[in-house]
């Protein structure tokens, strides 16, 4: 919005937005050599935040699934508890039994509790031998997780070490951006910022460059040269789509 005002309040000519653009584009350039010192440094920070992020969440699943399988093997064991006892009262009701038929029955609830102890025991094992798997899972996730935290330090320290020491001159590029931006219009801007996008080393607004593009080296015709020292409009290079200027430097 300031941008927007800026501009409406002060009429610049097409020939001070050129100029504009053409400074805009050195000051982003600097910008450009200063985040190249950081390199890949705030990718390697971010993929080594979300695989510490990952890690932890894993290890938060992986002792979830520990304490489930406590709470199994905990309640499979007051499942024996109980059908040793139960064992035991039939076997007492088995000393009273007033005929076969009932200690027949009995015996049958007997060999049913005797099943599910057998079957609660070798879930007792399952159990057992899946905390052991968990644990050893665990612990491999832990070694991990430390081991890219420590990357993360490391990286982020070496970070913002560049940071800190770039600051200041980022911050003037800064405010020279900002005071080259308010003699651009909007549109021109956002066309500016597209090229940019578009093309691999940010170089949206060149110079002409003995008879070529600066930007992808090819030839100008002439009388398109004379278009681009005159000003009076934007011209962008038919060939790789970037803004052609004169330099300043050398009209001078």
């Amino acid at each position: 919005m300031a941008t927007q005002k800026k501009t409406a309040e002060v009429d610049y000519s097409m020939q001070e937005k050129i100029l504009a653009l053409y400074e805009l584009q050195k000051i982003d350039s600097k910008i450009d050599e200063i985040n190249k010192v950081k390199g890949e440094l705030p990718l390697e920070v971010q993929d080594l935040e979300d695989e510490v992020a990952g890690m932890k969440t894993r290890i938060e699943h992986i002792n979830a699934e520990i304490e489930e399988l406590n709470n199994l093997t905990k309640q499979r064991k007051r499942e024996v508890d109980q059908a040793r006892i139960m064992i035991g009262n039939y076997k007492e009701q088995q000393n009273n039994v007033r005929n076969n038929r009932e200690f027949d029955a009995i015996s049958k609830e007997i060999e049913y509790q005797e099943l599910e102890i057998e079957l609660a025991e070798k879930r007792l094992k399952e159990y057992a031998a899946g905390v052991k798997a968990k644990k050893l899972q665990l612990e491999e996730a832990d070694g991990v997780l430390a081991e890219r935290t420590a990357d993360l330090t490391d990286k982020k320290s070496e970070l913002d070490g560049i940071e800190a020491e770039t600051a200041p001159l980022v911050a003037e590029y800064e405010a020279q951006e900002a005071r080259a931006k308010e003699k651009i219009d909007e549109r021109l801007l956002a066309a500016y910022e597209r090229i940019r996008r578009n093309v691999r080393n940010g170089l949206a607004v060149v110079t002409v460059k003995r008879d070529a593009c600066g930007g992808c080296f090819n030839r100008i015709p002439p009388q398109r040269q004379v278009d681009i020292r005159q000003g009076k409009k934007i011209i962008v290079c038919e060939y790789c789509g970037r803004i052609l200027v004169s330099d300043p430097a050398e009209a001078e």
